[in-house]
């Protein structure tokens, strides 16, 4: 099979209600989006990297280092709407949303999930789940957690401790089969024109987590299990812990 060609869309809104400006956030003497963009051109099974933002202030960002930005529409409420606006303007049949507050994300991850759709015509869509190491992380309702078919495809995604082991001993915990979601997403390109277009679903406004709006409308997502750990940047802490890790790696700038 020849190229398919892959564009990683990652959405930069500049106004954030906990963390202004984030995408331009320093880390190591460089914006955070480009921390997320440099990651993902190195992905194996990248063709395009490109930052869909709503703000000026990005958009120069992104061009002082050399990277594709495209300025889009400051009336989309979530970063798939505007990664939608991006894709429509791209050829390529696969794209994948990656978030611009994961300057930690590794291009490995990215080929892990990209993969499947390459592989199989079938898949529309794919994420990731790793598994869930701690019982804090499990009752944790800021960590969503996903159960999966035995072919690797989603049954629900939820902020609930999920599946629920109804004869597990109270304080025991085991590993076996409790997976978190990691937020990053892969689809078909006509595929995801068709999704965004779709009102929210009742189960999705009550998880606020739009990829429950693929599965009550009947679409399979494949979920790939992987090693990676997110380590999104949400708040000031989560900005200085990031820092501190780029910082003890010696990556920094």
């Amino acid at each position: 099979m020849g190229p398919v060609g892959v564009c990683v869309v990652i959405p930069a809104r500049y106004g954030s209600s906990r963390l202004e400006g984030k995408p331009l956030a320093d880390i190591g003497g460089k914006p955070m989006v480009e921390w997320v963009y440099r990651a993902a051109g190195r992905a194996r099974t990248v063709d395009t990297v490109v930052v869909a933002t709503d703000d000026e202030r990005v958009v120069r960002a992104v061009h002082a280092f050399g990277g594709t930005v495209l300025l889009t529409s400051r009336d989309h409420q979530t970063g798939t709407d505007r990664v939608a606006e991006a894709a429509g303007t791209v050829d390529h049949r696969i794209i994948v949303n990656l978030q611009g507050d994961e300057p930690l994300i590794k291009p490995e991850a990215i080929d892990e999930v990209v993969r499947p759709l390459i592989d199989d015509e079938g898949i529309i869509m794919a994420t990731l789940k790793k598994r869930i190491e701690s019982r804090e992380e499990l009752e944790n309702g800021s960590v969503v957690k996903v159960v999966t078919d035995g072919n690797g495809f989603a049954l629900y995604f939820s902020r609930a401790p999920i599946p629920c082991v109804r004869d597990e001993a109270k304080g025991a915990f085991s590993s076996r089969l409790y997976y978190k979601h990691v937020g990053l997403y892969v689809y078909r390109r006509d595929f995801l024109l068709h999704f965004a277009s779709l009102p929210p679903t009742p189960l999705e406004e009550a998880e606020k987590l739009e990829q429950l709006r693929a599965l009550e409308n009947g679409y399979r997502i494949r979920v790939v299990e992987t090693a990676f750990d997110s380590v999104a940047v949400d708040t000031v802490d989560d900005l200085n812990r990031v820092r501190e890790i780029v910082s003890a790696s010696g990556t920094a700038k």
